[in-house]
Order: C-alpha cells, then sequence, then structure tokens
C-alpha cells in the first residue's frame, strides 16, 4: 500500500489520458492524492476531471496568490510525501534538471524536499536525443527517481521507445523505489523469470502462460533489499530496474546451462521460471504443413531436463534454493512432493487455477513451505508485496 500524500503533476503530453488512470491507481493503494497541471496538460485532459476524481482542487498557472498568508506553491511542497510527474514532457524534464520555475508545477517542485519520481512520455527521437538523455542523468545524479519509458505505440502511429508505462507498472515501480533496505548487503541473488520454449519447427514452439512478472517481482524486491542480483529471463517483456543484471535465455537448456554456470557464485537461487516439461523428441527442419488428408497430426514429445536435480547435485552447503511450484489441484502435497525429490530448502506454491492470481495477473497469493514443514499462507496482494515477503524469508535463511 502506498499510505502516502502524493502530488501527482501531469505535463502536456497525449500520454496525459493515463494520469487519470493513475490517479484511481494511487488512491486504490491508499494515496491521498492532489494534481498540479500545466497550461500544457490542460488542454490534453480537462482539470475537472482530475478535480472531480480526487475530489479536490486541481493546482495549476493561476494557482498564484497575492495572499501572504496563504502561499499555496511552497504549502504544497510541504504536505506532499511524494511527488509524481506523470507524464513528464521533454520540455519539463529540461526545465527541472536545470532549474527552471517559470509555471506553478515547476515552482512547487524546486520548494519540495521529499521523494521525487519522473515517468518520462516522448517521442522516441527526443528521448534519445542527447540533451534530453543529459537531463534525465542530471535529475538522478540529484538523486530524483527517474522511471524507463516502454515500447510501444506512439501517437505518431509506430511502434518505439518513449512511451508512457502503464499505470500500474507506474504503481508498482514506485513502490518498488520506496522500499530500499540493507538486509541483503554483501549477498548475491539469482532470479529465473518467464516461460521457456521448446521448438516444435521453425516458427511455432511448446511453451508456458508465465508473463514472468513474479520473477522480475523478486529480483527487484531482491534488489531493493540490498543483494547483488542476476535475473535469467526467458521469454519476458518486461523491463528490470538498471541494478539488475538480466541474462536473456529462451529454451529449458538454455536455462539449465545458464543456471548451472552462474549458480557457483550465488548466495541463492530462486527459481521462478516456468520450465517446459516436455519438448519435441525431433525438431521439423521445415515448417509442417496441414494435410488435407489428415485431421490429425502427432507429435512425439520427450522430458525436458530436469534443472532442479541437477541444481541440487552442484548446489553447495552454504546455498539456499528455493523452488515454485504451480498448481491446479492436490496443491500441498503436490508441493511438499516437490520441496523433498527436489532437495529444496524452500518451495512456493502457486495455485494458477484462481483467475484472480493466475498467469498475467498483478496480484498473486502464495503458499511458502519451507525445509521444516513451517508453512505460510499469504493473502491477496500485489506481486511486489508477495516478493517482498519471499525475500523477506530468504534474508531469515541466509542469515
Amino acid at each position: 500500500m502506498l499510505n502516502k500524500k502524493v502530488v501527482l503533476y501531469v505535463t502536456g503530453s497525449i500520454a496525459a489520458y493515463k494520469s487519470v488512470y493513475l490517479l484511481r491507481e494511487l488512491q486504490r493503494n491508499g494515496a491521498e492524492v492532489r494534481v498540479v497541471m500545466t497550461s500544457f496538460a490542460e488542454k490534453f485532459v480537462s482539470s475537472l476531471t482530475f478535480a472531480s476524481l480526487s475530489k479536490h482542487f486541481v493546482y495549476d498557472d493561476n494557482s498564484f496568490t497575492d495572499d501572504a498568508e496563504q502561499i499555496k506553491h511552497i504549502e504544497l511542497a510541504k504536505w506532499a510525501d511524494l511527488s509524481i510527474v506523470a507524464p513528464a514532457s521533454a520540455d519539463f524534464i529540461a526545465k527541472l534538471a536545470n532549474g527552471i520555475a517559470d509555471n506553478f508545477a515547476l515552482t512547487t517542485l524546486l520548494a519540495t524536499d521529499s521523494r521525487k519520481i519522473i515517468v518520462p512520455a516522448m517521442n522516441d527521437v527526443m528521448f534519445h536525443n542527447f540533451a534530453t538523455q543529459n537531463n534525465l542523468e542530471v535529475l538522478k545524479k540529484n538523486q530524483i527517481t527517474v522511471l524507463d519509458t516502454a515500447t510501444g505505440m506512439l501517437a505518431e502511429g509506430y511502434s518505439a521507445k518513449g512511451r508512457m508505462l502503464e499505470p500500474l507498472d507506474i504503481i508498482n515501480q514506485v513502490k518498488r523505489s520506496l522500499i530500499k533496505t540493507g538486509e541483503l548487503n554483501n549477498f548475491k541473488i539469482l532470479v529465473t523469470a518467464g516461460g521457456t520454449q521448446e521448438d516444435i519447427d521453425p516458427v511455432r514452439v511448446i511453451s508456458n502462460r508465465s508473463s514472468g512478472k513474479m520473477g522480475y517481482a523478486i529480483a527487484e524486491a531482491a534488489a531493493q533489499a540490498g543483494a547483488e542480483v542476476t535475473l535469467i529471463s526467458a521469454n519476458c517483456n518486461l523491463q528490470a530496474s538498471s541494478g539488475i543484471k538480466v541474462v536473456p535465455v529462451r529454451t529449458s537448456s538454455e536455462l539449465m546451462n545458464t543456471v548451472l554456470s552462474e549458480l557457483p557464485s550465488y548466495d541463492a537461487l530462486i527459481m521462478a521460471a516456468a520450465v517446459s516439461d516436455f519438448r519435441v523428441h525431433e525438431v521439423a527442419k521445415q515448417k509442417i504443413k496441414k494435410d488435407p488428408n489428415q485431421d490429425y497430426f502427432e507429435l512425439i514429445l520427450e522430458k525436458t531436463p530436469d534443472i532442479l536435480k541437477q541444481v541440487a547435485l552442484a548446489k553447495q552447503e552454504h546455498q539456499l534454493i528455493v523452488g515454485f511450484a504451480a498448481e491446479t489441484q492436490n496443491f500441498e502435497k503436490n508441493a511438499q512432493k516437490k520441496l523433498k525429490a527436489k532437495g529444496l530448502n524452500m518451495i512456493v506454491l502457486n495455485d494458477v487455477s484462481n483467475p484472480k492470481i493466475g498467469f498475467s495477473s498483478d496480484d498473486n497469493q502464495v503458499t511458502i513451505i519451507d525445509d521444516k514443514q513451517k508453512v505460510i499462507k499469504t493473502e491477496i496482494a500485489s506481486k511486489i508485496e508477495i516478493a517482498q515477503k519471499i525475500i523477506e524469508i530468504v534474508e531469515q535463511k541466509l542469515r
């Protein structure tokens, strides 16, 4: 939850409509929100929209007052626990980086000494321009958190980097940025995420529905706890924080080889990736064509490598191994069996049959079982909150 007083700054960008949804998500997460709009932002979204949803007056360039007892920008700056600029245009970023305060929003931010988070949104060429990149670096060096942009459809009609993050992604990254502890300083954590793919022919694969969100959340939580983190990412369309080393893989064999290669240098391995259990015995060299005289087509499958079995053989005494079990029935029985058979220190059980917490959901609910048969069941919560709980237990076991 974000039980904080948040000032949401909306600047001139077509992405301003997303800020309406961001306001709602902030409120859903317990934040009390005030909104500041620039004059260009008001050309895209009405201030009445934000006023109606926030149930508060919306600040703009008309909010400066001659009343000496009511200096609104100073009052608002002192009120804020957290300031989020979303979307942040190239122009606004440039002025903020150089201390220019020529409107109410910039003046208020200049007077704010609490946490600031910038969410850029602009054309890809503007984003990659040396001036914008230099300005973003200035903000980062001055302890302002800058979130990355997404790759997607821009207003110009083509897909490229520069698109504003989606509101839920912003919320999750804001939560992560606010949680910085040192419990895992001097520890190295290896995390796997996503779903592996096994080739059928040059164009088809066997895979699963894993989005990788849980594994990425665990990597983020470990990094926020001070650990040095490497994330082995299988076919994920997600963005990790800059401090996390990401190693992309595709197949179960690639995942196994990378895990076994990296493992000796790490204190803990958290296997959140969904590994394909089967692969085609013989991959077709050409695309398999439909036969009009044949209604059925058979594939001969073979088991993929048992990565956790190999990890158990390679594990050093000081290392902690955490596995995941995605189940649809006999949940705890199957998880207990896997815990023992794979020689794990801990297993995290996911009920993927529940549509509220299944694949691709931003929320999760897990049962954590350790090798001492201690069972912890969480409530439904965001994946970053679940990840923080898992990392908390990992830290306790490592120490």
